[in-house]
């Protein structure tokens, strides 16, 4: 089906993964001759939700697809209007449990296209398990109201050695929010003395954030950190993967850019005539694999 017209709303512009995310849908857009406009919330929920909620009232300019990685929620209202105004809607990286009721009996396309977020934190605990089997643990996670972060600490939970004591900030995704909460919490007198063993994030972007506020340590402070392993997730292959590589951290976790499957899947769909399966999961894998990190080591 030729002259689809898809927006894309992504969460924030600082973070690798949602620039992968926007290379990824910008190249199949290309090849399949579809009109995208991409969007970015800037890590706001409510203005993610008006963003999107003026462009389904807008009759004049109405896409045919909403393809949307929530900032928060899965954005249940939202959906909604889209499918009541005949506008199709993927959502990345989330999994709402509104899709089946507002696929059924219908002809828009509603589906859902995730990495596996709770495989993800299960290879992250036991990338834990290789590195660090006992002792303190900094572990650095995503949004409170992001469902991805909320699956990705179940899973590390999962398979996390019990001898690990976790002790949890909260980042935005970005480089600069775990920087700062990770820069506050180092000031604290309590933080020297839990001698912590590894530094875990929910992305690389934080990893490397957290990383920056350990280096601007005075030096009798920072002797501790200097072999402690720092871990993140998304494994981009110019910034997480690379990163491993150059030693900045120690592994990663590859997870595709799941917009550009999103969108080649509701083509296909389209041509068939037909619905895109409910829910699709993309496996994720550990960068290094998790043998060859343990040999490492």
């Amino acid at each position: 089906m030729g002259n689809l017209n898809v927006v894309v709303s992504l969460t924030t512009r600082e973070n690798d993964y949602q620039a992968e995310q926007a290379a990824a849908v910008a190249e199949t857009a290309a090849r399949l001759g579809v009109k995208i406009q991409i969007i970015y919330a800037d890590n706001d929920a409510v203005n993610q939700t008006l963003q999107l909620t003026r462009i389904i009232q807008d009759s004049a300019q109405r896409p045919d697809a909403i393809l949307v990685e929530p900032v928060g929620t899965g954005m249940a209202q939202v959906a909604r209007a889209a499918v009541n105004a005949g506008i199709g809607w993927a959502i990345i990286n989330s999994d709402p449990d509104y899709i089946p009721e507002l696929r059924r009996g219908g002809k828009i396309p509603v589906f859902s296209v995730s990495t596996d977020q709770f495989e993800v934190g299960k290879i992250q605990g036991k990338q834990l398990g290789v590195l660090v089997p006992k002792g303190n643990v900094l572990y650095i996670e995503g949004p409170s109201n992001s469902t991805a972060a909320q699956l990705r600490t179940k899973g590390m939970m999962s398979t996390k050695p019990a001898g690990v004591e976790l002790k949890i900030l909260k980042g935005d995704w970005t480089e600069r929010s775990a920087y700062q909460v990770a820069k506050s919490w180092l000031s604290l007198g309590s933080s020297r003395q839990m001698h912590i063993q590894a530094v875990i994030c929910q992305n690389d972007a934080m990893a490397m954030g957290a990383r920056k506020a350990v280096a601007e340590l005075p030096d009798k402070d920072r002797e501790h950190w200097a072999a402690t392993p720092f871990t993140g997730c998304d494994g981009v292959t110019k910034t997480g993967q690379e990163w491993v590589r150059r030693g900045f951290l120690t592994a990663t976790i590859i997870t595709a850019p799941a917009a550009g499957n999103t969108l080649e899947m509701l083509v296909k769909a389209s041509d068939a005539h037909s619905l895109p399966p409910e829910r699709t999961l993309i496996p994720p894998r550990s960068f290094p694999g998790i043998e060859e990190l343990g040999s490492k080591r």
